[in-house]
């Protein structure tokens, strides 16, 4: 509706209409956006006062030699009857309508105006709430900087030790490296590459302790990023196998497909 309502004060009929420019079909047109639109009714009464203060202001009364005048140069007859003009109703002077038309003009520049600051302040929200997806954005991207930075510190730690953990022949594309630092007891893998398995089975990795089996987590070959994984104090060494989703608690016979020995204080 706000579409139709600006094409229709655009095209300027309402102005036309009230300085009486409009044929019967513009007439009827007009007609019914004022009965039917209340903006339009607003604007219609608006211009009629403005049209009606401007008629006041600018209404100049002639003098009253011009009339004896106008009979001296025309030789009028002294029997002729002369037509008396009434005051009342005289046309209006031709400034009183070129100032209405000013006053129109200006109103429909106003309207326009409006819109046009209606839409400005919709952009400006956009731009608003862009502004604020990017300050969280940038908020978002700090903290994983803040996070890789403290993983790089710790890959970098001359404390923390490396090791590479390849796949035997039951998945001979398996690559990861597990760092571990026993100064400061943190544990971190990366998952370099996982063999797909079925949609039952996971591949997992424990910690071999003296007498038994600790389960650290599943391996997940869409975790791209280091992962960390729980340090466990005096681990012998870190096994991934392969299990059926579900067994978390015990390792499967023959199910280890990659093994490590960790060194120890006790083995230096």
């Amino acid at each position: 509706m706000e579409k139709k309502l600006h094409t229709f004060f655009q095209s300027g009929l309402l102005d036309k209409y009230i300085l009486d420019e409009t044929s019967s079909s513009e007439s009827l047109k007009v007609e019914h956006y004022i009965d039917t639109y209340p903006e339009v009714k607003e604007a219609y009464i608006k211009l009629q006062g403005n049209l009606e203060i401007l008629a006041k202001v600018n209404a100049v009364d002639a003098p009253m030699s011009v009339l004896d005048r106008i009979k001296s140069e025309l030789n009028v007859v002294e029997n002729q009857s002369i037509i008396s003009i009434d005051r009342t109703r005289r046309t209006m002077p031709w400034y009183s309508i070129a100032a209405s038309i000013v006053a129109l003009l200006f109103a429909g520049g106003y309207y326009m105006k409006s819109e046009q600051n209606k839409v400005l302040l919709e952009e400006n929200q956009v731009v608003v709430d862009e502004i604020f997806d990017l300050r969280s954005d940038i908020e978002d991207n700090n903290k994983k900087l803040d996070n890789l930075m403290r993983q790089f510190m710790k890959l970098n730690n001359p404390e923390t030790e490396k090791y590479v953990m390849r796949g035997n022949d039951r998945a001979k594309d398996l690559k990861t490296v597990a760092y571990i630092n026993p100064v400061d007891k943190t544990s971190m893998i990366d998952v370099v590459s996982l063999p797909q398995l079925p949609k039952n089975q996971t591949f997992q990795i424990w910690a071999e302790m003296e007498d038994r089996m600790v389960n650290l987590g599943i391996l997940d070959a869409s975790q791209k990023n280091l992962q960390s994984i729980p340090y466990m104090e005096n681990a012998l060494g870190l096994s991934i196998t392969i299990e059926p989703k579900g067994n978390y608690n015990e390792v499967s016979t023959d199910s280890a497909v990659a093994e490590i020995v960790l060194k120890n204080k006790a083995n230096k």
